[in-house]
């Protein structure tokens, strides 16, 4: 059997790279390619990595639409109806969680699974490295995250004088915004194995999560790789984080809505704790998908 994931043009997708190592390990072949390049990798499963593509089909192939998030605002319940209207029918989906599978509204028989996001081997705790940087966010960028709120604090307010790095994308015109603050530096994108190195540099880590809809009911990858790392969280408070410490634990410090309490003698007297991560892990999470367990009644030759 040989499976092609197939994704659109984004850049951060760690679960491709994790794909590829389970089934290597399993003597399965596993590529990747983009939308459109799918027939010429003569794959027998056709593993899409969902937005809208009414081309995510194939003539005698098995297809699996991944679901790893619902729509972004503006217009995000239109664009997941057009997901529900303009997509063909797979014959399997996986679903980030049961909050995406509710907003995107299939309503037919298909068999599905939930495959949430996991932690890399990458991801681990590091002593006595260097702490060149105050702070670190990672992630997203998008003027929908409202990041520019979170930094006018170290423009003017109670962390002026601390550091923060930035590691993203497409941020030229946020940057331009801070040009004059040499305290907030903006890097990347980088490449995903060099993270954990610049992870590893800084004293806290934000988590800044706008609490809203769909960004307050999905996972947190960069969350998650945070306290892979043991580095001291500092988040905004939404019910995801709210949900994953009832279940995990670990000890966060939760910022108001204004950040009014976003400071330095507030962080530094707070006491972290780290949560389990043992069912976080990669090759946990494909493995409680319930995809292998579809693969295997397809090919039956396949042993996991």
């Amino acid at each position: 059997m040989k499976i092609a994931f197939i994704h659109p043009k984004r850049a951060f997708l760690p679960e491709l790279d994790a794909y590829q190592t389970f089934f290597h390990s399993k003597n399965i072949e596993a590529i990747i390619c983009k939308y459109g390049e799918e027939a010429a990798t003569h794959a027998d499963v056709y593993w899409y990595i969902m937005g809208i593509y009414p081309g995510a089909r194939g003539k005698g192939k098995r297809i699996i639409h991944e679901y790893s998030s619902s729509s972004l605002p503006p217009f995000r319940k239109i664009r997941d109806l057009l997901k529900v209207r303009l997509n063909p029918r797979p014959h399997f989906r996986l679903y980030l969680n049961e909050y995406v599978r509710k907003e995107i509204q299939h309503r037919d028989e298909i068999p599905f699974g939930y495959r949430d996001q996991g932690i890399s081997e990458d991801f681990h705790p590091v002593s006595g490295a260097e702490k060149k940087y105050d702070f670190i966010y990672t992630g997203s960028l998008s003027p929908a995250r409202k990041i520019e709120t979170l930094l006018r604090v170290f423009q003017g307010g109670s962390l002026k004088n601390r550091t923060i790095l930035l590691l993203g994308q497409d941020y030229e015109q946020l940057a331009a915004t801070c040009s004059s603050n040499g305290n907030i530096i903006f890097r990347g994108p980088v490449p995903r194995e060099e993270v954990p190195g610049y992870l590893s540099q800084a004293r806290f880590a934000i988590n800044y999560i706008p609490d809203r809809e769909p960004f307050n009911a999905q996972t947190s990858t960069k969350f998650l790789e945070y306290a892979a790392m043991h580095i001291p969280i500092i988040s905004s408070s939404y019910f995801w984080i709210s949900q994953f410490q009832e279940r995990f634990g670990g000890e966060y410090f939760f910022l108001k809505e204004d950040l009014s309490n976003l400071s330095w003698g507030r962080i530094n007297s707070f006491p972290y704790a780290f949560p389990n991560l043992q069912s976080w892990h990669w090759e946990h999470q494909i493995q409680s998908s319930g995809i292998l367990e579809y693969l295997q009644s397809v090919f039956p030759e396949i042993d996991f």
